[in-house]
């Protein structure tokens, strides 16, 4: 593959947080798919406070592969990524967490997307979770099959906009925009809370570009996602996940917002029960998660995610259910102190 005149410069900004056993492998898989693609990229990783031995390998890889390190106090993703941004200098710029192995074809099919399509502005990268072995990870791979089933079911080529935004995978784990959509996105950005660390900040910048730039969806421009593998981290991601989910979609009019109302009826519902009839709640819950492991495992789940779903449906529930109510006091306060 030769170099192409009109090719674009491309940075790439990691946010990183305590990533130790992760972020060597991450920024290891980045480097090969861009020697691949045989495309000179920017590497920029923006240690977020870590207090484990991230630092120490980061300082490695800037040895090795002469990547941009910049380091900054615990201020969340967010923050760390416009950091990141600030410091990029490609037209182009790739989000990546350090979670994720990119695939060694993504870059060079990005690549030619680029060239040949440059009006094609965003790409969302196509995430398989690496559930094999890791229930927890196969809970959230369930939940990816039955909410995005319309195009998991048959991926390929696609884009969607505004109008279909609650109804196709989207996320800043694997992403790349044009540099004015992401500094825009960035700049209008606004969350609900008052603590940016608990924002939603992919779903609402993406919305943001949706209404200005169709994004691109390829399961050639790939990565894998390694998820929590702790029943502890797996209930504070299930909790953080439904304070962020308040930000998402508390007032984005939506089957989301929809889906956020019916979860609240339905744990107010099912606290009130577990008072009364504890018995009846839990055969309820058991029967619940019977229904849910069958309706992801039509929706094309494996076995294993499955079973994953059945038996840590609960667990997530709590947890999720914990966070909504924690984000619903967030969104409150800053909402009444902003009046």
């Amino acid at each position: 593959m030769s170099a192409h005149p009109l090719l674009p410069s491309l940075s790439v900004v990691i946010p990183v947080h305590n990533e130790q056993d992760w972020i060597d492998r991450s920024v290891g898989a980045l480097i090969a798919s861009a020697e691949a693609a045989r495309w000179p990229v920017e590497v920029l990783v923006v240690d977020d406070g870590s207090t484990d031995g991230t630092p120490g390998k980061l300082a490695r890889l800037r040895e090795e592969h002469g990547i941009t390190v910049l380091t900054q106090p615990n201020g969340g993703r967010f923050e760390a990524r416009r950091a990141g941004m600030a410091k990029a200098s490609g037209d182009w710029l790739l989000l990546l967490d350090s979670r994720v192995i990119v695939d060694a074809g993504s870059l060079a099919f990005l690549r030619e997307q680029l060239v040949e399509h440059p009006q094609r502005a965003v790409w969302n990268g196509h995430i398989h979770v690496a559930s094999e072995h890791n229930p927890y990870a196969g809970f959230m791979a369930g939940l990816v099959a039955v909410g995005w089933r319309r195009y998991f079911a048959d991926p390929k080529l696609t884009s969607f906009g505004i109008e279909e935004f609650d109804r196709y995978p989207k996320g800043t784990t694997f992403f790349c925009a044009r540099r004015d959509l992401l500094e825009g996105a960035a700049a209008a950005f606004e969350s609900l809370f008052d603590d940016v660390r608990l924002a939603s900040d992919d779903t609402r910048m993406l919305r943001w570009i949706a209404e200005r730039a169709r994004i691109f969806l390829a399961p050639q421009f790939s990565a894998i996602y390694h998820g929590r593998d702790s029943f502890r981290k797996f209930y504070a991601q299930s909790f953080f996940r439904g304070t962020t989910y308040v930000d998402s979609y508390l007032n984005s009019p939506g089957p989301a917002r929809n889906a956020l109302f019916c979860s609240l009826a339905v744990g107010v519902i099912g606290a009130g029960l577990a008072v009364k009839m504890p018995k009846t709640t839990v055969a309820l819950g058991a029967t619940g998660s019977v229904a849910a492991a069958a309706v992801v495992k039509k929706c094309g789940a494996t076995n294993a995610e499955a079973r994953a779903v059945s038996t840590l449906l609960p667990v997530f529930a709590a947890g999720f259910g914990s966070g909504v109510f924690r984000g619903l006091y967030l969104a409150l306060r800053a909402w009444l102190r902003r009046r």
